[in-house]
């Protein structure tokens, strides 16, 4: 069936992207992996290929786009190729919509230039030790100073995506005590510059899968933020992460599927081009069935983004609708690229290949952005059970 998501635009885009992928990554892609992050100088290259402006306004450097469907291109090409652009998909995923939501004018003036340019790479900072997906659980706290000028800010996050090349970094903190009502209030934004005194990036994290996006612990002992770096309202920042959660998870889920698809194609080639007992692994009938259910898997997956994409920039996608999509999507893949890994035998265990890579990389999709579990609570939600 044929897709019509894309129009001549992004498939053009899409070209663009392959094309700087095999020149520009998979080459040095396995120095990445060894190394656990991608090197700050290729966001530079990011950035003049105009990845991250694309949907910044254009009076502040970027292409004006409203549209999610670049971003979704973004996520199938990378999957395709069986590589990762690092932490960068934080800096335009999570980070951009709060910037364009909450930002004065005067902030987008000062920070939206360099975004687009790369010379200051965002990452998010919400969870804590031992709090998890608990965010009203949180304990870091900003304290207004007594002239009024600056915020103080104390405390520790970690799992921070992006943490280690960040030149700023959204945290999410407490600027007042919960209500005993509403354990919400009370949690602001503040745009830190990593550069502060008192702000330190801990250990470089050690991860299950994801290896050449930098993951980091990070700690805050007294660093000073200027008031005029408050994003949006003080002690509106609960509801402000609550507004970006359905694109998150679509795009968890447009990346989960291109992965799932991604896999499909690595076996299939792996098993027409392997030989055992004379013949192609991908003679056997078993080898069939299993690419032929995994496909149609696929095929489901793919007609379920599509439509919640379509829902997204139409502004209608809600968070039921995008819980549902992450879920059926990181579900599929987790089932599609297990199956497409036993279809390459020993091979499939082995880093050099990329399924072993989209295997574990895979495994936080049901994990991050709200767990399968937290999916489910949602859905049944809105079916008022």
């Amino acid at each position: 069936m044929r897709r019509t998501v894309y129009n001549e635009d992004h498939e053009a885009f899409r070209e663009t992207i392959r094309a700087f992928i095999e020149a520009e990554v998979v080459p040095v892609y396995d120095e990445w992996f060894a190394a656990g992050q991608a090197p700050r100088d290729f966001y530079y290259k990011l950035a003049e290929l105009g990845i991250f402006g694309i949907e910044v306004p254009e009076e502040y450097g970027g292409a004006g786009e409203e549209s999610f469907k670049f971003e979704a291109v973004l996520y199938e090409e990378t999957a395709r190729a069986g590589i990762s652009f690092g932490g960068s998909g934080v800096h335009v995923l999570l980070c951009l919509p709060y910037l364009k939501a909450y930002a004065t004018e005067e902030q987008k003036k000062r920070w939206l230039p360099d975004f687009v340019s790369g010379r200051s790479m965002y990452a998010i900072a919400m969870t804590e030790p031992g709090t998890g997906s608990d965010l009203a659980g949180m304990k870091t706290t900003a304290k207004l100073s007594e002239d009024g000028t600056h915020y103080v800010l104390n405390g520790a996050k970690t799992f921070i995506t992006g943490g280690v090349h960040a030149d700023k970094v959204i945290v999410c903190a407490r600027t007042d005590a919960p209500k005993a009502d509403d354990r919400r209030h009370g949690i602001s934004l503040l745009v830190v510059d990593t550069k502060s005194e008192g702000y330190s990036v801990g250990r470089k994290l050690d991860k299950l899968g994801l290896k050449v996006s930098d993951t980091a612990e990070l700690a805050f002992v007294d660093v000073k933020v200027p008031v005029d770096d408050l994003l949006g309202e003080e002690n509106k920042g609960f509801s402000y992460l609550g507004q970006n959660l359905p694109q998150e998870r679509l795009g968890i889920a447009v990346g989960a599927y291109a992965q799932a698809k991604a896999a499909v194609r690595f076996a299939q080639q792996y098993t027409q081009d392997r030989t055992v007992f004379g013949k192609t692994v991908a003679s056997f009938q078993n080898t069939k069935f299993e690419l032929a259910a995994c496909k149609a898997e696929v095929d489901a997956a793919e007609a379920v983004c599509d439509r919640a994409i379509e829902a997204l920039d139409a502004g209608e996608l809600t968070p039921a609708e995008a819980a549902s999509a992450k879920l059926f999507c990181t579900e599929v893949a987790h089932r599609v690229i297990d199956r497409c890994l036993q279809l390459h035998g020993g091979y499939g265990f082995m880093n050099e290949y990329p399924i072993a890579r989209l295997y574990t990389d895979n495994r936080v999709n049901r994990i991050y952005g709200g767990t399968s579990e937290v999916m489910k609570s949602i859905i049944a939600k809105s079916m008022g059970l």
